[in-house]
C-alpha cells in the first residue's frame, strides 16, 4: 500500500480508502448487509494496508454506521481513522446537530470519531448550517475531543466550493466527485487545486461515478484506450488517471467484494503521482470526448435557467437524461430522477417559457423536459439508488 500525507495533518492515508456504502447485501435489498462476509471484506482491506474507512448516516439505509461499529471489534478500530457526516438535508433545527452526532456515535459505538464531515454539501444546505452555527457547534466538540478534525463532502458548483473553503480557515479535509468524466463538473479540477493549495486533505469519491465507468466500455471508448494500453482495464484507467494527479490525497472506493478490493489494491502499487504518459493523457481526452458525444440534450450546466418559478431543477433533469444515453444505464438514470422528487422533476413546468429565453444553447427546453418525463419518471420510484458519496 502507498501512503501519502493527509493534508495538514501529521499522519499519512492510504492511497486507496474503503466507502463503507455498496457491501455486499441479501436479494438485492440495500439494507440487508450480508455481515460475515462484509466484515471480512474490510478486515481483508484494513489487514492489507487501508486505514481510512468512511460512512454515513444514510448509507444501506441507515446501517452502515451501526455495521463498521462491529467490524472495528477486535482491535480493529485502533488500525484505522474512521469518518462520518452530518446529513444536512434532515437537520431541521440546531438542536439535531447534537441528536445526530450522538445516535451516530453510539451506531459506531465509540466515542470519539477521527473526521466529520458536512454531508453533500450545496448552496441550501450550507446557508441552513451556517444559520444553525455549525462551525461553532463543531468548534466545542472538537475542544471536548469528540471530533478530531472536520470537514464537507460536495455536490455543488465551484463558486460555493471556493466560498465554503473561504468561509472557515480550520478545514481538514474536503470530498469531492471527481473522475476523468467529472473532471469539469462540479468542484471540478479547479476546485482540487484550490483545495489543496489551501492545505486541505482531498479525497476523490466517486472515482468509477457509480460503477459507470467500470462497465465495459463502448466500442469506440475501448478501442481508444486499447490502443495505448490494451491489457489495462477501464478500472484501472480511472485509477491511473485519479492517482496520477499530485492534489490527491485519497481515493474513496465503495468495494462490494473481494474481487474489487484486490483489483484495486494491486492497482494503486501501478500507479505514481505523474506516472501517467502524454499518450495516456490524451487518450483519457478522447474517450471523455467520445462519452460525452452519445449525450443528446446540449445543456451545458451553465444554470442560466435557474431558478425555475415552478421549482423544476433543469439542468439536473437534463443531466439524468444524458446520464441515460452516455453510459447506457436507465436504471440509474430513473434513481436519480426520482431522487429530484414531485417538487422539481419536469411534470412541475407549466411551458412558461423563461427558461427559452435565458438559455444561451437556445435549447427547447420545454419539450425536452417532456421527453425526459417521458423516459425517467416510469418506474422511477421503485428503482433503488445508491447514495452518491
Amino acid at each position: 500500500m502507498k501512503y501519502k500525507k493527509f493534508g495538514k495533518l501529521d499522519w499519512s492515508a492510504s492511497a486507496l480508502g474503503f466507502g463503507i456504502m455498496r457491501l455486499p447485501v441479501k436479494d438485492k435489498d440495500y439494507s440487508a448487509i450480508i455481515e460475515k462476509e462484509a466484515v471480512e471484506l474490510v478486515r481483508h482491506a484494513i489487514d492489507n494496508g487501508i486505514n481510512y474507512l468512511d460512512t454515513a448516516w444514510n448509507y444501506h439505509r441507515e446501517n452502515s454506521e451501526g455495521f463498521l461499529g462491529k467490524a472495528l471489534a477486535d482491535g480493529y478500530r485502533e488500525k484505522v481513522r474512521i469518518a462520518t457526516k452530518m446529513p444536512c438535508w434532515l437537520v431541521e433545527k440546531p438542536e439535531d446537530l447534537d441528536r445526530f452526532f450522538d445516535e451516530q456515535m453510539q451506531r459506531l459505538n465509540i466515542e470519539h470519531i477521527d473526521f466529520y464531515l458536512l454531508h453533500a454539501l450545496q448552496r441550501d444546505w450550507w446557508d441552513k448550517m451556517k444559520k444553525f452555527r455549525y462551525l461553532d457547534w463543531a468548534e466545542r466538540k472538537m475542544a471536548d475531543g469528540v471530533i478530531g478534525n472536520i470537514g464537507f463532502s460536495f455536490h455543488d458548483k465551484f463558486p460555493l466550493f471556493k466560498q465554503i473553503i473561504d468561509d472557515y480557515d480550520n478545514w481538514t479535509l474536503c470530498m469531492v466527485q471527481h473522475n476523468y468524466m467529472d473532471a469539469d463538473r462540479e468542484a471540478g479540477i479547479r476546485g482540487v487545486k484550490y483545495a489543496a493549495d489551501k492545505g486541505l486533505a482531498v479525497i476523490a469519491m466517486e472515482p468509477m461515478r457509480g460503477g459507470q465507468l467500470a462497465k465495459e466500455p463502448p466500442k469506440d471508448v475501448k478501442q481508444i484506450f486499447s490502443s495505448v494500453a490494451p491489457n489495462r482495464s477501464a478500472v484501472e484507467w480511472a485509477l491511473h488517471w485519479l492517482w496520477d494527479q499530485k492534489e490527491i490525497s485519497l481515493v474513496l472506493s465503495g468495494m462490494s467484494n473481494l474481487q474489487q478490493l484486490q483489483q484495486n489494491l494491486k492497482t494503486v502499487d501501478e500507479c505514481s503521482v505523474g506516472g501517467m504518459t502524454p499518450s495516456e493523457h490524451k487518450a483519457i481526452s478522447r474517450a471523455k470526448e467520445a462519452y460525452e458525444s452519445k449525450a443528446s440534450i446540449g445543456c451545458t450546466d451553465c444554470r442560466y435557467c435557474l431558478p425555475c418559478p415552478e421549482g423544476v431543477a433543469i439542468p439536473f433533469v437534463f443531466d439524468y437524461f444524458n446520464t441515460a444515453e452516455i453510459y447506457d444505464d436507465l436504471r440509474t438514470a430513473k434513481a436519480m430522477y426520482g431522487f429530484l422528487g414531485e417538487d422539481s422533476n419536469a411534470a412541475k413546468c407549466t411551458l412558461c417559457g423563461k427558461c427559452v429565453e435565458l438559455c444561451p444553447q437556445r435549447l427547447s427546453i420545454m419539450d425536452l423536459l417532456k421527453d425526459c418525463h417521458a423516459l425517467l419518471y416510469t418506474e422511477a420510484k421503485k428503482e433503488e439508488g445508491q447514495p452518491k458519496d
